[in-house]
Protein backbone atom coordinates (compact mmCIF):
# COMPACT_ATOMS: atom_id res chain seq x y z
CA UNK A 1 0.00 0.00 0.00
CA UNK A 2 1.27 3.44 -0.95
CA UNK A 3 1.94 5.94 1.83
CA UNK A 4 1.11 9.56 1.13
CA UNK A 5 2.93 12.49 2.69
CA UNK A 6 0.96 15.31 1.09
CA UNK A 7 -2.70 16.24 0.72
CA UNK A 8 -4.45 18.45 -1.80
CA UNK A 9 -5.67 21.81 -0.52
CA UNK A 10 -7.78 24.34 -2.35
CA UNK A 11 -5.51 27.25 -3.41
CA UNK A 12 -7.97 29.89 -2.20
CA UNK A 13 -8.25 28.16 1.15
CA UNK A 14 -4.46 28.30 1.48
CA UNK A 15 -4.33 31.99 0.55
CA UNK A 16 -7.14 33.13 2.82
CA UNK A 17 -6.25 30.90 5.76
CA UNK A 18 -2.75 32.38 5.59
CA UNK A 19 -4.24 35.89 5.46
CA UNK A 20 -6.46 35.16 8.45
CA UNK A 21 -3.50 33.79 10.39
CA UNK A 22 -1.42 36.87 9.57
CA UNK A 23 -4.28 39.06 10.84
CA UNK A 24 -4.38 37.14 14.12
CA UNK A 25 -7.34 34.88 13.40
CA UNK A 26 -7.49 31.13 13.83
CA UNK A 27 -10.08 29.66 11.46
CA UNK A 28 -11.99 26.51 12.35
CA UNK A 29 -14.83 24.85 10.47
CA UNK A 30 -18.09 23.71 12.04
CA UNK A 31 -21.47 22.65 10.65
CA UNK A 32 -23.09 24.39 13.63
CA UNK A 33 -22.57 27.98 12.43
CA UNK A 34 -22.59 30.08 9.28
CA UNK A 35 -19.87 32.37 10.63
CA UNK A 36 -18.98 33.36 14.18
CA UNK A 37 -16.18 35.33 15.79
CA UNK A 38 -15.59 34.39 19.43
CA UNK A 39 -13.81 37.58 20.50
CA UNK A 40 -10.71 35.56 21.46
CA UNK A 41 -9.03 35.00 18.09
CA UNK A 42 -11.13 32.19 16.64
CA UNK A 43 -13.25 32.62 13.54
CA UNK A 44 -15.60 29.69 13.01
CA UNK A 45 -16.92 29.20 9.48
CA UNK A 46 -19.56 26.71 8.41
CA UNK A 47 -18.44 23.60 6.59
CA UNK A 48 -18.80 23.39 2.82
CA UNK A 49 -22.01 21.37 3.01
CA UNK A 50 -23.67 23.97 5.28
CA UNK A 51 -22.77 27.00 3.14
CA UNK A 52 -24.48 28.15 -0.04
CA UNK A 53 -23.07 26.68 -3.28
CA UNK A 54 -21.59 30.06 -4.23
CA UNK A 55 -19.88 30.57 -0.87
CA UNK A 56 -16.22 29.79 -0.33
CA UNK A 57 -13.99 29.81 2.70
CA UNK A 58 -12.12 32.71 1.09
CA UNK A 59 -15.28 34.76 0.67
CA UNK A 60 -16.35 34.07 4.24
CA UNK A 61 -12.96 35.08 5.68
CA UNK A 62 -12.96 38.26 3.60
CA UNK A 63 -16.48 39.13 4.72
CA UNK A 64 -15.67 38.64 8.40
CA UNK A 65 -12.49 40.67 7.94
CA UNK A 66 -14.61 43.48 6.51
CA UNK A 67 -16.80 43.32 9.63
CA UNK A 68 -13.68 43.66 11.78
CA UNK A 69 -12.49 46.63 9.72
CA UNK A 70 -15.87 48.36 9.98
CA UNK A 71 -16.12 47.86 13.72
CA UNK A 72 -12.50 48.77 14.46
CA UNK A 73 -9.77 47.42 16.74
CA UNK A 74 -11.95 47.43 19.87
CA UNK A 75 -14.31 44.93 18.22
CA UNK A 76 -11.60 42.26 18.04
CA UNK A 77 -12.39 41.32 21.65
CA UNK A 78 -16.17 41.16 21.16
CA UNK A 79 -18.14 38.13 19.94
CA UNK A 80 -19.23 38.66 16.32
CA UNK A 81 -17.33 41.96 16.31
CA UNK A 82 -20.06 43.44 18.53
CA UNK A 83 -22.60 43.27 15.69
CA UNK A 84 -26.08 41.90 16.41
CA UNK A 85 -27.87 41.53 13.08
CA UNK A 86 -31.04 40.40 14.82
CA UNK A 87 -31.47 44.02 15.96
CA UNK A 88 -32.94 46.23 13.19
CA UNK A 89 -30.64 49.16 13.96
CA UNK A 90 -27.61 46.94 13.35
CA UNK A 91 -28.42 46.20 9.69
CA UNK A 92 -26.50 49.32 8.77
CA UNK A 93 -23.35 47.57 10.06
CA UNK A 94 -23.90 44.70 7.59
CA UNK A 95 -24.53 47.20 4.80
CA UNK A 96 -21.29 49.00 5.65
CA UNK A 97 -19.46 45.67 5.58
CA UNK A 98 -20.87 44.91 2.13
CA UNK A 99 -19.94 48.35 0.82
CA UNK A 100 -16.38 47.78 2.02
CA UNK A 101 -16.27 44.27 0.57
CA UNK A 102 -17.37 45.55 -2.86
CA UNK A 103 -14.87 48.42 -2.69
CA UNK A 104 -11.93 46.21 -1.77
CA UNK A 105 -12.60 43.54 -4.38
CA UNK A 106 -13.56 45.67 -7.40
CA UNK A 107 -10.01 46.79 -8.34
CA UNK A 108 -9.05 43.12 -8.61
CA UNK A 109 -12.02 42.19 -10.80
CA UNK A 110 -13.42 40.13 -7.93
CA UNK A 111 -16.47 42.14 -6.87
CA UNK A 112 -19.00 39.62 -8.19
CA UNK A 113 -16.79 36.65 -7.27
CA UNK A 114 -16.76 37.74 -3.61
CA UNK A 115 -20.40 38.86 -3.55
CA UNK A 116 -22.60 38.35 -0.51
CA UNK A 117 -24.68 35.20 -0.74
CA UNK A 118 -27.11 35.69 2.11
CA UNK A 119 -30.38 37.61 2.21
CA UNK A 120 -28.22 40.73 1.77
CA UNK A 121 -27.29 39.75 -1.81
CA UNK A 122 -29.82 42.13 -3.36
CA UNK A 123 -28.35 45.05 -1.41
CA UNK A 124 -24.85 44.06 -2.57
CA UNK A 125 -25.90 43.70 -6.20
CA UNK A 126 -27.59 47.12 -6.13
CA UNK A 127 -24.50 48.94 -4.88
CA UNK A 128 -23.24 51.67 -7.23
CA UNK A 129 -19.90 51.42 -9.02
CA UNK A 130 -18.34 53.42 -6.18
CA UNK A 131 -19.96 52.11 -2.98
CA UNK A 132 -18.19 54.75 -0.88
CA UNK A 133 -19.63 57.72 -2.78
CA UNK A 134 -23.30 57.16 -1.95
CA UNK A 135 -23.80 59.54 0.98
CA UNK A 136 -27.56 58.94 1.03
CA UNK A 137 -26.97 55.57 2.75
CA UNK A 138 -26.03 55.79 6.44
CA UNK A 139 -23.75 52.76 5.95
CA UNK A 140 -21.38 54.72 3.73
CA UNK A 141 -19.68 56.67 6.53
CA UNK A 142 -18.79 53.46 8.40
CA UNK A 143 -17.63 51.85 5.14
CA UNK A 144 -15.35 54.83 4.47
CA UNK A 145 -13.75 54.44 7.90
CA UNK A 146 -13.37 50.69 7.30
CA UNK A 147 -11.76 51.42 3.94
CA UNK A 148 -9.27 53.74 5.56
CA UNK A 149 -8.35 50.97 8.02
CA UNK A 150 -8.07 48.47 5.16
CA UNK A 151 -5.91 50.82 3.11
CA UNK A 152 -3.46 52.02 5.73
CA UNK A 153 -3.93 49.85 8.80
CA UNK A 154 -1.91 46.83 9.90
CA UNK A 155 -3.95 44.47 7.69
CA UNK A 156 -3.47 46.52 4.52
CA UNK A 157 -0.63 44.52 3.00
CA UNK A 158 -2.17 41.19 4.06
CA UNK A 159 -5.43 42.02 2.27
CA UNK A 160 -3.63 43.33 -0.82
CA UNK A 161 -1.55 40.17 -1.12
CA UNK A 162 -4.55 37.87 -0.62
CA UNK A 163 -6.64 39.75 -3.20
CA UNK A 164 -3.76 39.85 -5.68
CA UNK A 165 -3.14 36.11 -5.28
CA UNK A 166 -6.87 35.44 -5.71
CA UNK A 167 -6.91 37.54 -8.88
CA UNK A 168 -3.93 35.59 -10.23
CA UNK A 169 -5.84 32.33 -9.79
CA UNK A 170 -8.98 33.89 -11.30
CA UNK A 171 -6.99 34.98 -14.36
CA UNK A 172 -5.81 31.40 -14.85
CA UNK A 173 -9.21 29.78 -14.37
CA UNK A 174 -11.49 32.35 -16.01
CA UNK A 175 -11.11 31.21 -19.61
CA UNK A 176 -11.60 27.55 -18.75
CA UNK A 177 -14.57 28.05 -16.42
CA UNK A 178 -18.05 27.31 -17.68
CA UNK A 179 -20.79 29.91 -17.38
CA UNK A 180 -22.22 28.09 -14.35
CA UNK A 181 -18.92 28.44 -12.47
CA UNK A 182 -18.37 31.17 -9.90
CA UNK A 183 -15.04 31.77 -11.65
CA UNK A 184 -16.99 33.07 -14.64
CA UNK A 185 -17.88 36.14 -12.55
CA UNK A 186 -14.28 37.33 -12.56
CA UNK A 187 -13.98 40.66 -14.40
CA UNK A 188 -10.65 40.72 -16.30
CA UNK A 189 -10.97 44.53 -16.64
Amino acid sequence: MRTTSRVYSDPLDIIWLDAARRMGMTVVRSPDVFAAWDGHGTLTIGTAETLDPDDSLAQMILHETCHALIEGPDAFDKPDWGVHLDQPGQRVREHACLRLQATLTAPYGLRRFFAATTSFRRYYDDLPADPLADTSDPATAAAQIGHQRASSGPWSSVLSVALLRTRTIAECVYGAAGTDSLWATYDPQ
